[in-house]
C-alpha cells in the first residue's frame, strides 16, 4: 500500500443538543490510498455519514471535533482554519450528497452550478468556467448536455440530478470524492449507471473514493476495503472479498443474514438484528453491540473490544481483516449465520413465488382492466383549453390490466417514471381514471356512489414511501392513528384508543409512542407507524408505494417480516410497489414489469425471475447488483435514454432500447402472450425463450 491520501487517527466527534451531548464518533480510525475506494457500511445512526461530512467540516449544528486527526495529503483538517478548509470543499475533496434534489439549488440553472467551483478555485473566466462545466456534464453521461446548461434541477430525473451533483463535486478534478448514499433512491438501470460513471472516473482520473451506504451488493464489486460501523465505531475492516467470505464480526454477520438474498432459495422470513442500536448520548460499558448479540458474555459486557487481526489479537495493518470483537467468528466454522436466522413459523415456509400459503384464498380481490391515466401538458398555465386547444399529453399508465387475490402480495416493479406509483394512486382512489376500469371485490369503482366510495377507502390503503412526510409532524402518534377512525366515525373515543393500542402491538411498538411526535422516531419506526396507519381501517388491500427503499438491510427486513407476519394473521393482500429486485423476489407471489406506462411481463415471481421473457425484465436482473464480489459483474444491456412519456415510440414502447427490436416492433404494439407457461404472460413480438432467456442476443 502506498502513502495514504487520507489517514483519520483516533477520530472523536460531538454534538450537543438540547436532549444532551452525542457522542456520534468514538475512536475511528481509518486510511485511504490514492485511487483507493473504501466502502463505509452500517444501520442508520452508525456514524457512517458523520465520518464522511468530518473530512469536510461539515458538522452539523452543535458538532465539533473533540479528539483526534484527520490526515490530507499532509495537513490536519480536525485543525485547519475555516479559510483552508473552504479551499480544499468542492476543490481537492469533492462531495457527492445523498439527495440530489435538496443539494442543488431550484433557482439557479444546472450550468451556473456546476461551474461555480471552477469559479472560486481556478482562476478561469465565466466562458471557460461554462465550457468545463459542459464538457463535465458530457463526462457524467448526460445527455445533450449543451442544451442541459440553461435548464433547472425540477426538469430532470433522479438520475439525471445525480449525475449532475457528480460533474459539481468532479469539475475541479478532485483527489478525492466522498459518495453519500448516492444511489439509494434510484431504480437498478439508473443505479448501475451511477456506480459504473463512478469507477470510470475513478480509473481515468486516478482519485480515492469514499462509498458511504447501506447496499452491501453496491459494496461488493465497487471499493477495494469495506469499512463496517456500529455505534460510532469501527466494528470491523477488511479487503472487499475476505470479508464477503467470511465476516468475522457478529454484526456484519448479522447484516449479511438480513439480506433478502439469503432468505430467497428457502422462502424463509429475513433474519433480523434484535434490538436497537445503542443510544450515543452516553459511553456505553462494554462492546456496544453486545445488548443485541446472542454470542455475548460477561467480558462483553464488561470491556470495549480493540480492533485487532481477530486472531491472535495483534495490531492490525491497514489491509489486515481486522474485527473489534471478543468472539469472532471462525472462518472454518461453516455457515456462521444459522444462528442468527428465525425459525420458521408454521404456514411460512413456502418457495417465492409460490401463492397460496399466506391466506390466498384464489378470489380476485382487485382487477385492473385497461386501465390509463394521461395527464393534459400545456405550454404555460395560461395556454387556452378551449375546443380544438388541446394540448399534448403524458401518458402516464397506458391500458394495464391485472388481478390481484386476497392475501396475495403482487409485487410492481420497473425504473423510475414507468407509471407504478400513478398505477397506486388511481387503485386506491386518489388519481381517476382516463379510460378503463378498477373492479373491487366485484365492484366497478366508477359505478359507486359518495357514500359506497367512502366505505372503499376503508379497505384499500396506501403506505407511502417517505412515513415521516405522511404524517403531520405537529400531531401526537397516538392522534395520527386515531384519525382515519375519526374520520370514518368508528367507535368512540375510548374504542378508539384501545384500536391504536392494537396497531401499536401488531407493529411491535411500545404503547407509550401515542404521546410521542413523528420525529421522535427512527427511521424503521416510522415505517412501522406507516403500516400501522394504513391498517387502522383493517384493509382487505393495502398499496405499498417504495416502503423499504431507504432503509438499511437490518431495518427492512424487520419491516418485511412484519408485513408478511400480518398478511398470514389477517389475510391482507398487498400490491407492493419498489425498484429493488431482491425485496420483490423475497417478498410477491406474483409480479408485473412496466415500463413507460406499459405492464411488459406478468406472472408468479419465481417464473418471472428465474426465465423472464421480456428483453426489458431481462435487462432489469443484469443491472442488479448482489452481495457477491466474486459474482459476475452487472451488464445492464438497456442503453439510451427512456424516451418521454409525452412521445412514447410508436408500437412497442420500448425497441428504441431494445437490441432485438425489428421493423415489426415499430409498427404494431404486441398483445400479451402465453408463450410457454400458463400464467406467464408477455407483450413482446419476440420473447426470450427458455434457452435464450440469459442473454438478450439469444432467441
Amino acid at each position: 500500500m502506498t502513502d495514504p491520501l487520507l489517514r483519520v487517527e483516533d477520530l472523536h466527534v460531538e454534538i450537543a443538543g438540547r436532549g444532551g451531548t452525542v457522542r456520534a464518533l468514538d475512536g475511528v480510525d481509518l486510511t485511504l490510498a490514492p485511487g483507493e475506494a473504501l466502502g463505509i457500511v452500517g444501520e442508520s445512526g452508525c456514524g457512517k455519514t458523520m465520518t464522511a461530512l468530518s473530512v469536510l467540516g461539515l458538522l452539523p449544528p452543535g458538532g465539533r471535533v473533540t479528539g483526534g486527526r484527520i490526515l490530507f495529503d499532509g495537513t490536519d483538517l480536525a485543525a485547519a482554519p475555516e479559510r483552508v478548509l473552504r479551499g480544499i470543499r468542492g476543490n481537492t475533496v469533492g462531495m457527492v450528497f445523498q439527495d440530489p434534489l435538496t443539494s442543488l439549488n431550484p433557482t439557479v440553472t444546472l450550468g451556473a452550478q456546476v461551474a461555480e467551483p471552477l469559479l472560486l478555485h481556478r482562476k478561469v473566466s465565466r466562458a471557460e468556467a461554462w465550457a468545463k462545466a459542459e464538457e463535465t456534464l458530457r463526462l457524467v453521461g448526460l445527455p445533450r448536455p449543451a442544451e442541459r446548461l440553461r435548464h433547472y434541477p425540477h426538469q430532470l430525473s433522479g438520475g439525471m440530478r445525480q449525475r449532475v451533483a457528480i460533474a459539481m463535486a468532479l469539475i475541479c478534478e478532485p483527489r478525492l470524492l466522498i459518495a453519500d448514499e448516492p444511489t439509494t433512491a434510484l431504480d437498478v438501470t439508473t443505479q448501475h449507471q451511477i456506480l459504473e460513471l463512478l469507477d470510470e472516473l475513478r480509473t481515468r482520473l486516478g482519485m480515492a473514493l469514499i462509498l458511504v451506504t447501506h447496499d452491501l451488493g453496491v459494496i461488493a464489486r465497487r471499493v477495494d476495503r469495506v469499512a463496517v460501523m456500529y455505534g460510532g465505531r469501527i466494528a470491523e475492516r477488511a479487503p472487499v472479498r475476505p470479508l464477503f467470505a467470511a465476516p468475522r464480526h457478529r454484526y456484519t454477520q448479522a447484516l449479511f443474514a438480513a439480506l433478502p438474498d439469503a432468505a430467497t432459495d428457502a422462502g424463509r422470513p429475513l433474519a433480523t438484528v434484535p434490538g436497537l442500536p445503542p443510544s450515543l448520548t452516553s459511553r456505553p460499558t462494554g462492546c456496544r453491540f453486545a445488548p443485541r448479540c446472542g454470542f455475548a458474555t460477561d467480558l462483553c459486557r464488561a470491556a470495549e473490544p480493540e480492533l485487532t487481526d481477530g486472531l491472535d489479537g495483534a495490531a492490525p495493518a491497514d489491509t489486515a481483516h481486522a474485527v473489534a470483537c471478543f468472539h469472532p467468528a471462525d472462518p472454518a466454522a461453516g455457515d456462521p449465520a444459522a444462528a442468527l436466522l428465525p425459525p420458521h413459523p408454521a404456514g411460512e415456509a413456502r418457495e417465492p413465488g409460490t401463492a397460496g400459503t399466506l391466506g390466498n384464498t384464489g378470489e380476485p380481490l382487485l382487477r385492473l382492466a385497461g386501465l390509463s391515466k394521461t395527464y393534459p401538458l400545456h405550454a404555460s398555465p395560461f395556454a387556452r383549453r378551449g375546443p380544438g386547444a388541446r394540448g399534448r399529453e403524458i401518458s402516464a399508465v397506458a391500458g394495464v390490466s391485472l388481478t390481484v387475490r386476497r392475501g396475495e402480495t403482487f409485487g410492481i416493479v420497473g425504473e423510475s417514471g414507468c407509471g407504478k406509483s400513478t398505477l397506486g394512486r388511481m387503485v386506491v382512489g386518489l388519481e381517476p381514471p382516463t379510460a378503463g376500469s378498477v373492479h373491487f371485490a366485484g365492484r366497478d369503482l366508477a359505478t359507486l356512489t359518495k357514500r359506497e366510495l367512502r366505505a372503499h377507502r376503508r379497505r384499500v390503503q396506501l403506505m407511502f414511501q417517505d412515513s415521516s412526510a405522511a404524517m403531520d409532524p405537529r400531531m401526537r402518534v397516538g392522534a395520527v392513528l386515531r384519525e382515519p377512525l375519526v374520520i370514518q366515525g368508528i367507535g368512540d373515543r375510548a374504542e378508539q384508543r384501545r384500536r391504536v393500542a392494537g396497531l401499536l402491538d401488531d407493529v411491535g411498538l411500545p404503547r407509550g409512542a401515542v404521546d410521542r411526535y413523528p420525529h421522535e422516531f427512527s427511521g424503521g419506526q416510522r415505517q412501522r407507524l406507516g403500516l400501522a396507519r394504513a391498517l387502522a381501517l383493517s384493509p382487505a388491500l393495502v398499496v405499498a408505494d417504495e416502503p423499504v427503499s431507504a432503509l438499511d438491510v437490518s431495518v427492512q427486513a424487520q419491516i418485511l417480516n412484519l408485513m408478511r407476519a400480518l398478511q398470514r394473521e389477517k389475510g391482507i393482500g398487498y400490491l407492493f410497489i419498489s425498484h429493488d429486485l431482491a425485496v420483490v423476489r423475497h417478498l410477491a407471489d406474483s409480479v408485473g414489469v412496466m415500463y413507460l406506462g406499459k405492464l411488459v411481463e406478468t406472472g408468479p415471481a419465481r417464473q418471472v425471475f428465474a426465465r423472464p421473457l421480456h428483453p426489458y425484465t431481462r435487462g432489469l436482473l443484469d443491472s442488479a447488483n448482489t452481495p457477491d464480489p466474486d459474482a459476475p459483474p452487472p451488464v445492464s444491456p438497456l442503453g439510451g435514454e427512456t424516451p418521454s412519456a409525452a412521445a412514447p415510440p410508436s408500437g412497442c414502447r420500448f425497441r428504441t432500447r431494445c437490441p432485438r427490436a425489428a421493423g415489426l416492433c415499430a409498427t404494431t404494439e404486441p398483445p400479451p402472450t402465453e408463450p410457454e407457461t400458463p400464467g406467464h404472460r408477455v407483450a413482446c413480438h419476440f420473447p426470450l425463450t427458455s434457452a435464450g432467456s440469459r442473454g438478450l442476443s439469444s432467441g
